[in-house]
């Protein structure tokens, strides 16, 4: 990163404070997805049917859940899984789906269309009730949901990268490489891909959070992460059933952690579309 870049930064931070607060909150999710395990003060598929359904206290900081396991160490382990889920599924998805966008924005003609229908057929169903589909047919294993969101978020890269590659690819940076004997594979992959890289980043940052809600969805309806694996999603389910007993906390908490990490990713996005656009640096 560059001195200026820094600076410009700064700037955006500074008068976006909502942007350093997701940036802070990320980076505590990862932080507690590294060492969950060695800070939870207890085992959080242990039972113990004894402590079941005691609310928040000093002993328990999220209370116990109908089992008796506590609230808080699933939680803390919870964020591993489903950041490693979110993480693994956009990656795949962003690296498949900006090469193959980048080559068809690259070369146009009957693959761009083709490709682009596609895409359009894909974003024309309701891209959860796809990701069901694909779970319920292929297994509710945790690499079956890694794929099936990768899937599903592959038309975001492919029409991003097909889109941003098309306005590029006759510019006179392209035209001099090509001139000075580069393929047109080396064009795509050593000039046009990293060129669209940081304005990429924004919808990496976007379907990260989104990728996390999809995932605990999946679990909230059966077709996720099994029990007893913690898991917000499944946390979620679990704990509404105890809702109209006053057992607040056994959604409450889950249901917090979901909503905060979303938050901060789709925040995040929004800083760094700030950030990497260059109409911002007056």
């Amino acid at each position: 990163m560059t001195s200026a870049t820094l600076r410009h930064s700064v700037w955006i931070l500074r008068g976006n404070p909502l942007t350093a607060v997701a940036a802070a909150g990320v980076t505590l999710f990862v932080l507690i997805a590294i060492f969950g395990p060695w800070i939870v003060p207890y085992d959080p598929v242990v039972s113990n049917v004894s402590e079941a359904l005691l609310p928040p206290s000093a002993a328990h900081l999220a209370g116990t859940d109908q089992l008796g396991r506590d609230v808080f160490s699933r939680l803390v382990i919870a964020a591993r899984l489903d950041l490693a889920i979110a993480v693994s599924a956009v990656g795949i998805s962003f690296a498949i789906g900006a090469v193959v966008g980048a080559f068809c924005g690259y070369a146009g003609g009957r693959l761009d269309r083709a490709v682009g229908r596609f895409v359009d057929v894909m974003m024309a169903f309701p891209l959860f009730v796809l990701a069901m589909a694909m779970v319920a047919a292929l297994g509710n294993r945790i690499e079956n949901i890694v794929i099936a969101t990768a899937i599903i978020n592959l038309p975001f890269y492919i029409r991003f990268a097909r889109a941003e590659v098309n306005v590029r690819r006759n510019v006179g940076w392209v035209e001099a490489a090509r001139a000075c004997g580069e393929s047109h594979f080396s064009v795509v992959l050593r000039f046009l891909l990293p060129n669209i890289l940081p304005a990429m980043a924004v919808q990496i940052s976007l379907n990260l959070g989104w990728a996390i809600l999809n995932a605990a969805g999946l679990s909230f309806i059966g077709l996720g992460v099994k029990p007893p694996t913690p898991e917000w999603g499944i946390m979620v389910a679990e704990g509404a059933r105890f809702i109209s007993t006053g057992r607040w906390w056994l959604v409450a908490f889950p249901g917090l952690a979901l909503m905060m990490a979303v938050l901060c990713f789709n925040l995040l996005g929004d800083g760094m579309r700030d950030i990497l656009d260059p109409r911002m640096r007056t």
